[in-house]
């Protein structure tokens, strides 16, 4: 789990649903749907920006958000 001082260097975060949509309201299966989340388990890699941070706010009990660390990339890489 990743502290909230990484999260807001972050510039994606992974989030990850982590309990079921039975007998949750409405209106919290349609932001985990938003945020691409429809099973256990299943996660999205999403821009860490203030709309995105609301949608989890609102779901905090059945996501685990976690800070996604930039890829480095290769000389080779870079040269392309």
């Amino acid at each position: 789990m990743s502290t909230p001082a990484q999260l807001a260097d972050a510039k994606e975060i992974r989030v990850t649903m982590v309990r079921s949509l039975i007998g949750i309201k409405p209106k919290h299966r349609g932001t985990l749907r938003a945020l691409g989340l429809r099973k256990i388990g299943a996660h999205n890699v999403l821009p860490n920006r203030p709309e995105i941070r609301g949608m989890i706010a609102r779901v905090p009990h059945l996501v685990k958000v976690e800070a996604v660390a930039p890829e480095k990339k290769t000389k080779k890489e870079v040269a392309e």
